[in-house]
């Protein structure tokens, strides 16, 4: 089987398969496939091994969560499913009917408006700069990734739209998570000034002559003006900000283990509870692939287009902080 997760890497690399996705497969192949498997002839596995697995993964002290281990078998399939399209000669049903252990279902934090205000209050006291990071999230439905991508040729004040066109990882643009999340959307006038205020506050470096960017390597390109950026201009690393967003957590009194992610549910919450917006309208603005992530507790309806649709949702939820 090593043969074939090998290959499965390399052509996910060859496609330009999302990188993130891409490490998360090769770390569960070298972490517990490759383990289990051993020199196993891939030919040989039968629907057996794959109970096995799952029994094999429930006794490894790492795996803590038995969300972990479905999460880890699904893997397994798309391994299998890869060999098999790769014409080795397996049954089919080698990975149906595989007893997986139950979870319960995640209740994920709702955070109400007094909260997000609260956490960016907290924010705002610990690390200033870090502050707009909370409202591009809370308003306009940013993952952190693409916040730390989010540069200010991406945002007509004018016109008061946000152009999504990439992400940051491990301090290196990558492609957004699915063809959805690439978009240009109206954001709320409430956003619009906390942008301005932080420009105000935080503006792009100056441009240098050439040759004074070559003698300081440092510092980013004076084209590059990312919107959460370090004094130099330089991106912001994820694991900087999170330092900062769970000290933030717990100054504002928000529940233990809120996560970043809650603020783009909120996001999503206030557009679909405010009666302006209809469903599909709701799922081009929160940016999913699926229509279930968006609307799976809420009736749909006739959607009309949503270009052009004006966002006023967010001025009306929250008081500007002073």
């Amino acid at each position: 089987m090593a043969f074939y997760a090998m290959k499965f890497i390399e052509r996910r690399e060859r496609m330009n398969a999302l990188p993130r996705t891409t490490i998360a497969y090769e770390q569960n192949f070298r972490n517990y496939i490759i383990p289990f498997s051993g020199i196993r002839v891939a030919s040989s596995l039968r629907r057996a091994d794959s109970i096995a697995f799952v029994d094999y993964l429930l006794t490894r002290p790492r795996i803590r969560s038995p969300r972990t281990v479905i999460q880890i078998f699904y893997v397994w399939q798309v391994l299998v499913n890869y060999m098999i399209d790769e014409g080795v000669p397996l049954s089919e049903n080698i990975t149906s009917r595989v007893k997986l252990p139950e979870v319960m279902p995640r209740n994920g934090i709702r955070l109400t408006p007094d909260q997000v205000m609260a956490v960016a209050s907290a924010m705002r006291q610990l690390a200033p700069r870090y502050e707009i990071a909370v409202w591009l999230a809370a308003c306009a439905g940013l993952r952190m990734g693409e916040v730390l991508g989010l540069r200010w040729e991406n945002v007509d004040m004018d016109r008061g739209l946000v152009s999504i066109t990439e992400q940051k990882q491990q301090g290196k643009p990558r492609p957004l998570k699915t063809k959805s999340s690439y978009a240009t959307l109206a954001v709320d006038a409430f956003l619009m000034g906390r942008l301005k205020e932080h420009f105000l506050r935080y503006p792009p470096p100056e441009k240098k002559p050439r040759a004074e960017f070559r003698q300081q390597k440092s510092c980013a390109s004076p084209s590059s003006g990312f919107i959460l950026a370090k004094p130099t201009g330089d991106p912001l690393h994820m694991s900087n900000f999170y330092w900062r967003w769970r000290q933030a957590v717990e100054i504002a009194g928000l529940p233990e283990g809120t996560r970043f992610h809650s603020l783009k549910r909120f996001y999503t919450s206030v557009l679909g509870t405010s009666g302006h917006h209809d469903p599909k309208t709701v799922q081009h603005l929160s940016r999913h692939a699926r229509f279930t992530q968006t609307w799976d507790v809420y009736v749909t309806a006739p959607p009309p287009a949503a270009g052009g649709r004006k966002v006023t949702d967010f001025s009306e939820v929250f008081i500007a902080p002073k």
